[in-house]
């Protein structure tokens, strides 16, 4: 048997085990430590004591000894040594005398969150008229169902002695003699009362079941959500990965940020883009598990750190991100044409230097591949495909013309940017060979640039292309008609896809491509 202490409390005798004890003489000196310094506080701590050596002789067990359990219902009932408030203005205790009254919760009078049951014990009427008027006024465009929600929410609960002393005012020491919650009354009131609980105990299950739904989904987006942030921040190969806006593989963003950003600075946007993505996501699987296990604890310091710490590097990043956007501010473009001399009626179109021979490590398309990069190796250059746009026209000699763009902090380093772009094109009798990619030069950032290459195509003129052409197009084929210095578009009569160009004749008619005859294919075939 554990060694047991004799200790007086209020006049009372009492035997307490040694652990139990240990825990007691810390509580009562903490109570001390609060109070003896103030008008009054002797008496408070008379009081207090009184009150505990009341809880020990209601719980006295079989074996007539104080076990530790017991001192923390104690604890559990009385509240901590810092849940007894000293107000400031009067500097004294009010444990034992008067109280300032204030609003709470009612933890022992409640239906769905003490909210009635404390403004009942507050005003010292029955909370069930307190009840019928919240249902009524919630009847008139929902007030009282809102203002209910608004107290819930900005409303303490009661949960020390000290606390519900506050809310129940002189009514403190009645109800505590009576032990029950004077506020409910017998009669009509009591049973309408008694019905208010039982559709509170309905509702409040129906509330449980759609928080664990509710917390099962939040605990799965996030986990599937942190699952993918961590894929494309670790893995240089999250390829099963589609986000909607993207319908290929993604880049590791540490390849693809140094392509844009100084690498000192792409550690920096890492770092702060996946703790502003992390912690929310962190939240919601927090959130979940709460919603789904309904426990409490006390995490509002915590919070409030993450918080900060979220708002913080969110801030941070967003500096970054505009200054590193500033250097995107301004377009500027680079024109150059040609014209074709071409003797026969057909064109030939062929590809040139083509992606598949760079051997592409990774490959980034926006929809409808408007437009693509890769990243090849073993050099790690970044290459980008142009863009192939028809136009037909009533001149009678073909004209090729390569415009390159770019951004820049402004329009004159834009066009400078634009011109410094690498592609190259080659026209050799009939044949127009076309290179299937543009490249940076050596050194510099990667700033929005683009390249069109523009085919300006007498009308009745036959061309052909090769099966890599497709790749210059994006997912619909269209073309431009010069009509009286206008433009505008037309598609193909036959919907024709860019894959089902290469390997045949066309003519290109006045509104737009028409496959050629198969006697005229045979007669062109070289």
């Amino acid at each position: 048997m554990d060694k047991t202490i004799k200790i007086n409390l209020a006049g009372t005798l009492f035997q307490i085990e040694e652990d139990a004890y240990h825990m007691l003489r810390n509580y009562l000196q903490a109570i001390n430590s609060r109070f003896q310094n103030i008008p009054g506080g002797n008496e408070t701590i008379e009081d207090i004591e009184s009150r505990i050596g009341e809880i020990f002789q209601s719980q006295k067990n079989t074996t007539g000894v104080i076990s530790k359990p017991e001192v923390e219902a104690m604890i559990g009932i009385l509240g901590k040594p810092e849940d007894f408030e000293v107000p400031e203005q009067q500097n004294q205790s009010t444990f034992s005398g008067p109280v300032r009254r204030r609003l709470y919760r009612n933890p022992d009078d409640t239906v769905f969150s003490g909210v009635c049951g404390g403004i009942g014990a507050y005003l010292n009427s029955d909370p069930v008229w307190i009840r019928v008027a919240f249902i009524l006024t919630s009847l008139f465009f929902g007030i009282g169902f809102f203002v209910y929600l608004a107290l819930w929410i900005a409303v303490p609960s009661a949960r020390s002695e000290y606390q519900k002393r506050e809310l129940y005012g002189e009514n403190y020491h009645r109800r505590n003699s009576a032990g029950i919650n004077t506020n409910i009354s017998g009669g009509p009131g009591g049973a309408i009362n008694e019905i208010f609980g039982a559709i509170g105990k309905f509702f409040y299950i129906v509330f449980r079941i759609i928080m664990i739904l509710f917390g099962i989904l939040f605990l799965a987006f996030g986990l599937s959500a942190l699952l993918a942030v961590f894929l494309v921040y670790f893995f240089k190969n999250p390829e099963f990965i589609s986000m909607g806006s993207l319908n290929s593989n993604l880049f590791f963003m540490h390849d693809f940020l140094n392509f844009i950003v100084d690498p000192s600075i792409s550690m920096w946007i890492i770092v702060l883009s996946f703790i502003a993505f992390l912690l929310p996501l962190c939240a919601i699987i927090y959130w979940g598990i709460k919603m789904i296990f309904w426990f409490r604890v006390r995490d509002g310091i915590p919070s409030l750190v993450f918080f900060v710490t979220w708002v913080a590097s969110l801030t941070a990043l967003t500096i970054i991100l505009v200054n590193t956007g500033v250097s995107f501010s301004k377009y500027g473009e680079s024109t150059s044409q040609e014209i074709l001399q071409n003797k026969k009626d057909t064109l030939f179109i062929v590809t040139d230097r083509k992606v598949k021979d760079l051997h592409t490590r990774k490959e980034f398309k926006l929809p409808e591949n408007e437009y693509s990069m890769f990243i090849s190796d073993p050099d790690s250059r970044l290459c980008i495909r142009p863009r192939l746009k028809l136009y037909v026209t009533a001149d009678k000699t073909s004209k090729i013309e390569i415009s390159k763009g770019s951004m820049a902090i402004s329009r004159i380093d834009a066009v400078n940017k634009a011109e410094s772009l690498k592609y190259n094109y080659r026209f050799t009798r009939d044949t127009l060979y076309l290179d299937e990619y543009f490249t940076l030069p050596e050194g510099r950032k990667w700033a929005a640039d683009k390249t069109v290459i523009r085919l300006y195509i007498p009308e009745k003129t036959v061309i052909y292309f090769d099966n890599e052409c497709e790749n210059l197009f994006p997912d619909r084929v269209s073309v431009i008609k010069i009509n009286n210095e206008m433009e505008y578009e037309t598609d193909f009569i036959n919907n024709t896809r860019p894959w089902e160009l290469g390997g045949r004749f066309w003519i290109m008619g006045d509104e737009g491509l028409v496959r050629a005859s198969l006697l005229s294919e045979g007669k062109r075939v070289k």
